[in-house]
């Protein structure tokens, strides 16, 4: 079989090709320090990293998302702290005034306490959260409570905030409504909230009618109320822990998935760099050879 000096000219240029183009790869791989910088490199690789890529995108999501909801139960622990500081004065009082001895001026002045105390938790109740949003408003993100000019308090929102997204099939209720916090309070008279029982109580105190026995009844529904109060913080610590084994949870996948794509795309260096010399060592033989050939005089006489 005779080969033309045409065919062994294609030959030899072809051949430099691919190895100034492996050369070139090869350089770009440790430039980079990555092994895979398009499709055409590895394929199936390639689509790996894609998934990897994009599953570490939802988990840094979901990390802030984490991050959110640990600011709004801190938040939410704090303020509980202060509505519980409240009830504790409102049950003080209560004790009190559960006393005959007491004047009527001073049953007024208790009344009057009462009624700031009333007036303190509306305010706790409005608290706006880290995003300037009702931090216990409901599902509609409405204010949790209004209070009318005749002292009255009612609910605005009684649904119950979102869950907010922590993982793929995770989430938690980082803040609670108002009404879960504040009402369904089990009492004598059935249920109720602390800003009825209070302002009923204080009603008793200003007018004088039926002191004792109100300072007595609003004692034990405020022990409820703070019974109450008490378990949603522990809701709200139990939440917190969560977050924090999802946040360490979070840390172990992103490390496991770090070792994954570094073994798929990063360049191993130093045999990255001896497979560029091996090229350029071919390469530069072949471009000698090629020299060498293309200067004899038969090969030009042929062509």
């Amino acid at each position: 079989m005779q080969i033309s000096t045409s065919q062994l000219y294609d030959r030899s240029s072809t051949l430099m090709q691919q190895l100034a183009a492996k050369a070139d790869k090869l350089q770009t791989q440790i430039s980079t320090d990555k092994r895979i910088n398009t499709a055409s490199d590895d394929p199936v690789a390639f689509q790996k990293l894609a998934l990897i890529k994009r599953a570490s995108a939802n988990d840094s999501a979901y990390g802030a998302n984490i991050k959110v909801a640990q600011s709004l139960l801190a938040q939410s622990d704090s303020t509980l702290g202060s509505i519980e500081s409240q009830l504790q004065k409102a049950a003080e009082l209560a004790v009190q005034a559960n006393s005959d001895a007491l004047s009527p001026e001073n049953r007024r002045v208790i009344g009057d306490q009462l009624t700031a105390i009333v007036q303190d938790l509306v305010g706790l109740a409005n608290t706006k959260d880290v995003r300037g949003q009702p931090l216990f408003g409901g599902a509609s993100g409405d204010t949790a409570v209004s209070q009318a000019q005749n002292g009255s308090v009612t609910f605005k929102d009684v649904g119950e905030p979102s869950p907010i997204p922590v993982g793929e099939g995770v989430d938690v209720h980082a803040t609670d409504s108002a009404k879960r916090l504040f009402g369904n309070i089990p009492t004598a008279n059935g249920p109720s909230d602390v800003f009825a029982i209070i302002s009923k109580f204080a009603t008793a105190l200003t007018s004088n009618t039926g002191a004792t026995a109100a300072a007595s009844e609003a004692g034990a529904d405020l022990k409820t109320a703070l019974t109450q109060i008490g378990a949603a913080r522990g809701s709200v610590g139990a939440r917190a822990a969560r977050l924090d084994l999802e946040t360490a949870r979070l840390t172990e996948v992103a490390t496991i998935r770090e070792g994954d794509r570094s073994s798929l795309e990063d360049t191993d260096t130093a045999a990255t760099i001896l497979e560029l010399q091996k090229t350029m060592t071919v390469l530069s033989a072949t471009q000698a050879s090629f020299s060498k050939l293309s200067s004899l005089s038969l090969f030009n006489y042929m062509n």
